[in-house]
């Protein structure tokens, strides 16, 4: 990673733990004072390697109990940026992308329960770009990271 360091890299695991953490506290875990670690940050900012801070929520608390990956195969070339319009609107799905293989589009989605889960791949379906949708059921997620990887 160019222009990174290993105290930038540590400075963006706390945050991504903690988003919310000051300075200060940032800086007692990566033994730096807080104006150091406001100058780093703000460098990383400026740099676009932090685009922002967002809250990490709990699915299930909110009510969201299913999970599931559900695999798109599209009819004819259909553009990147038709599937990505298509699922934005979707406020179940988590993630989407574009992926190789005989599958064109992989969406992470979120649902209520399962029939909720059938309504959205109902939709996904209905979609006129759609030729047919594959579905597969999380039934435990055991290992979720922050965006921020662990040095090997």
């Amino acid at each position: 990673m160019p222009d990174i360091d290993d105290l930038d890299l540590a400075i963006l695991r706390v945050l991504s733990v903690d988003a919310r953490a000051t300075f200060a506290q940032v800086g007692q875990q990566v033994s730096l004072s807080a104006p150091a670690v406001k100058r780093r940050v703000d460098r990383l900012r400026e740099r676009g390697v932090i685009r922002g801070y967002t809250v990490r929520l709990d699915p299930a608390a909110m009510g969201w109990h299913t999970e599931a990956f559900v695999e798109i195969f599209c009819q004819g070339s259909t553009s990147p940026a038709t599937m990505r319009t298509a699922v934005e609107q979707y406020p179940e799905v988590v993630a989407a992308s574009t992926v190789t293989g005989d599958v064109d589009l992989v969406v992470q989605v979120r649902a209520r329960d399962m029939r909720h889960l059938e309504q959205v791949v109902e939709r996904f379906a209905a979609e006129p770009f759609v030729s047919r949708t594959r579905s597969t059921i999380v039934l435990s997620a055991l290992v979720r990271r922050p965006e921020v990887p662990q040095q090997p």
